[in-house]
């Protein structure tokens, strides 16, 4: 039985929620969801009598819980006892990147991050490849998208926009789309993940949402090597604005497509367990959050990303 899922039953015992808990401990209501029903099936018992309306303690949970709150609090003295100091930030941290974001956007964060605790050293595994906690060496990952595995954790980083773009030198020679439909005429660089080729876009518009199929494409497993196409000039690319961030705001690629919003995305930073949070990992985050914060501002403020208008 997991120290993280007891603790969230507690909280749930306290706030009389799954929902409220999952809040306070920043985690998905899924996976407290997930957690209560591993704990009560273990226990082999219902700790909460569940209504449309309320969540109360059952006569098992009434039983088990007090005890539960006594062990917790050993656990936690233990851990004390062991731990000096707890709060350091020393020792080795496995950190999973994509290959654009990683090598483009976050390794100078990360040396500003690593100078800041010079006791901290960092092994990376750069790779858009989704990640395997229990295959590749890695401690957490940074990656697009909410886990969708509820027996994952993690903290969302921001809201990420996408954008349509392409260099100068390209749209001299091709011309400028201005609708979605226009860019079946035009060459998309593409991302493609195993198999799995990404070869509709998306649009979201005040008309209504469109979706167009580019036929014409060159296509790559590595987000990075579609950002230097598009720099390149060898067509248009949809990307992470974060992504595209340093091309756009040196003017080697232009956004297209104003009014067209492509689908946008979420910045996750992923655990496999709550226990793997350390102190670096949460000092991370908070870094990822500003500078990432950073750099949306700068787009929006230099007009090259619009402000949100769609829910």
């Amino acid at each position: 039985m997991q120290i993280a899922d007891l603790q969230l039953v507690l909280k749930i015992a306290q706030l009389r929620s799954i929902t409220a808990a999952a809040v306070e401990l920043d985690m998905r209501t899924a996976t407290a969801s997930a957690a209560l029903k591993r704990v009560e099936t273990q226990l082999g018992a219902q700790l909460f009598t569940r209504t449309t309306r309320q969540l109360r303690l059952s006569a098992a949970g009434e039983k088990f819980l007090p005890k539960c709150e006594e062990a917790l609090a050993l656990l936690t003295q233990a851990q004390l006892n062991l731990q000096e100091d707890a709060s350091s930030v020393e020792g080795v941290l496995r950190l999973g990147l994509s290959s654009d974001l990683g090598r483009n956007r976050v390794l100078p964060w990360l040396d500003e991050f690593t100078r800041t605790y010079p006791d901290l050293r960092l092994r990376l595994n750069i790779t858009d490849s989704n990640v395997d906690f229990y295959r590749d060496p890695v401690d957490v990952a940074l990656r697009y998208g909410a886990p969708k595995d509820a027996g994952l954790y993690g903290f969302k980083i921001c809201d990420v926009p996408r954008v349509v773009c392409a260099s100068p030198d390209y749209l001299a020679e091709q011309g400028t789309p201005t609708t979605p439909a226009q860019l079946v005429d035009h060459i998309g660089l593409l991302y493609q993940l195993y198999d799995v080729l990404h070869d509709v876009w998306h649009f979201r518009h005040a008309s209504g949402d469109c979706k167009v199929r580019i036929t014409q494409h060159w296509a790559a497993n590595d987000g990075d090597l579609v950002r230097r196409w598009c720099v390149a000039g060898r067509g248009v690319a949809v990307k992470s604005c974060l992504d595209m961030a340093e091309d756009l705001l040196n003017g080697r690629v232009k956004p297209l497509l104003r009014g067209y919003d492509p689908t946008p995305t979420e910045l996750w930073l992923i655990f496999p367990s709550r226990q793997s949070i350390s102190p670096a990992a949460r000092l991370l985050r908070q870094l990822l959050t500003e500078k990432t914060q950073v750099v949306l501002t700068q787009l929006r403020e230099q007009g090259l990303l619009a402000p949100p208008q769609f829910c």
